[in-house]
This record gives structure tokens, C-alpha cells and sequence, in this order.
């Protein structure tokens, strides 16, 4: 592993360096890594800036909306001033403003059944930041595939939660679809443009978010893959809900049904991220 760091690597790394669990070695699994971020929008601000000030080598940004002055209470890498542009490439813009030694790769683009495999292929590890089920399902169902490790978290209101999936890494580690089997009826769970959301807990889940995909790229501290991590904010209360892989999962169960992403070419995806 190349530890050659530049002067001003070095100094901007340095508060990384001197961790005992991170060190040359972590940072350099960092310059080395390929991250991709699904959704720009109030997961995806934090998490995109974190990822690119802690110097991860390269990070992908999917998502195919727009800035809108409605999302501007919570989605902290765009500007009043970009209204209207492209989120993929207002959050490129603000991520490498923080970090110019980091490469940003913004996919103005919506994720499909037709792109996602060749999409997935291009990085090491998937975060979604989404609030639609066929998204979410889309990408489980991808990174499952293509043995990619997924980083899932969702908010609403004033609630978050947070898991790792990467049952191609663990033979006991459950998949997305062993705590969610199937997609919920269109209209059972609001959205939150339907329901709301208090913008500082996406902050607070997107940064989470960005700590678990540090951890998973060192290789340091427990994973979360096989717990699902639930915030209460009005509560102030942390708890963590066991899962496990459920051997009838059609996707990494015992006898899978899922084995390629034709379902979700009848599916309408709608746009990377409301959240």
C-alpha cells in the first residue's frame, strides 16, 4: 500500500495520522478508496463532505433533481445561489471545495435497472441516501450482485436509522431485503415531503452514515452490518435492533429468485432523492 503522502496531505490528514486506529495505513485505504453516494440530498450533503474531507480517493454522486429552495433547510452542500442547478454537480462542486486532492464524480442521472450494475462496478463500496422503496430496493438488490458492501440510512420526521449490509463478505449477514422482504403498498409510508423532517437529524444520519463507510474502508471498530441502528431525536435516545439473515431471502437466501435486475425494469424509479 503506497503511504507516500505530499506535505500537504500530511497536514491536512494529520488529526487522521495520529488515531491509532487509522494511522498512514488507514489513510491510505482512504486515498485508495471508491465510494459511490446515491441521492445528493440531506443524507447525501454530510455524507459526501465528510467522505471527501476525510480524503476517500474517489466519490461518485448519482442523482438526477435539481436544487430547490424547499430543500435548502436541510441538503447543506448546495447554495441559494445554485437553485435550479443540478444536485449532482452543486454537491461535486461543494465537496471538492473542502478537499481539491479528492476525485468527484457527479452521475446527474436517475439509477435503473439498465445502468446500475456498470455503475456499481466502478466502486468499492455503495451508499444510499435515498427516500423512495424503488430505489432502495434497486440498489440492495444490485449491490447484492455485484457483492458490494451497502451502507443503507433513512429519515423521517424526527427519526433515523442506519445498517451496513455485506452478506458477501459474511455468510450469517443479512441483506436489505432480510429486514424488508418486499417494497411496502404505494402510499403506506409517507415520504418526507409528505410528512416532514427537522433538517438537523438528516445531518446527524448522513454523518453516521459517513462514519460506517470510513470504518468499512480501514477496516477498524464493530460493524454495523447485522444491527440496525434507530435514532429517536425528540427522545434523545439511541437504541440497536439485531437482524438476521433470513435463509428464505430471495435475494441471498439459501435458494435466491433473485438473480438478475429484470423485476425492476417494470418498475418506475422515481428520482434519486426527496429526502
Amino acid at each position: 500500500m503506497d503511504l507516500d503522502f505530499s506535505e500537504d496531505e500530511i497536514s491536512r490528514y494529520a488529526r487522521h495520522i495520529l488515531l491509532r486506529e487509522v494511522g498512514g495505513t488507514g489513510q491510505a485505504r482512504l486515498k485508495a478508496a471508491r465510494v459511490l453516494v446515491l441521492g445528493a440530498g440531506g443524507l447525501g450533503s454530510p455524507l459526501v463532505l465528510y467522505l471527501a474531507a476525510a480524503g476517500v480517493g474517489t466519490i461518485g454522486i448519482v442523482d438526477d433533481d435539481r436544487v430547490e429552495l424547499s430543500n435548502l433547510q436541510r441538503q447543506i452542500a448546495h447554495r441559494t445561489a445554485e437553485i435550479g442547478r443540478p444536485k449532482a454537480h452543486s454537491a461535486a462542486e461543494a465537496a471538492a471545495a473542502i478537499n481539491p486532492g479528492v476525485r468527484i464524480e457527479p452521475h446527474a442521472t436517475r439509477l435503473t435497472a439498465a445502468n446500475a450494475a456498470a455503475l456499481f462496478d466502478r466502486y468499492d463500496l455503495v451508499c444510499d441516501g435515498t427516500d423512495n422503496f424503488a430505489t432502495r430496493f434497486l440498489a440492495a438488490d444490485a449491490c447484492v450482485l455485484g457483492r458490494r458492501t451497502l451502507i443503507s440510512a433513512a429519515v423521517l420526521r424526527f427519526e433515523g436509522q442506519l445498517s451496513t449490509f455485506k452478506p458477501h463478505l459474511h455468510a450469517d449477514g443479512p441483506c436489505y431485503r432480510c429486514l424488508h422482504p418486499e417494497p411496502p403498498p404505494d402510499g403506506l409510508v409517507p415520504s418526507c415531503g409528505e410528512a416532514g423532517v427537522l433538517g438537523a437529524v438528516t445531518g446527524v444520519v448522513g454523518t453516521l452514515q459517513a462514519t460506517e463507510a470510513l470504518k468499512e474502508i480501514m477496516g477498524i471498530g464493530d460493524s454495523l452490518s447485522g444491527r440496525l441502528l434507530i435514532w429517536d431525536a425528540l427522545a434523545a435516545r439511541f437504541r440497536s435492533v439485531r437482524l438476521r439473515r433470513d435463509t428464505g431471502c430471495a435475494l441471498c437466501g439459501e435458494a435466491p429468485r433473485i438473480r438478475d435486475l429484470s423485476a425492476h425494469e417494470r418498475v418506475a424509479t422515481p428520482d434519486a432523492c426527496r429526502v
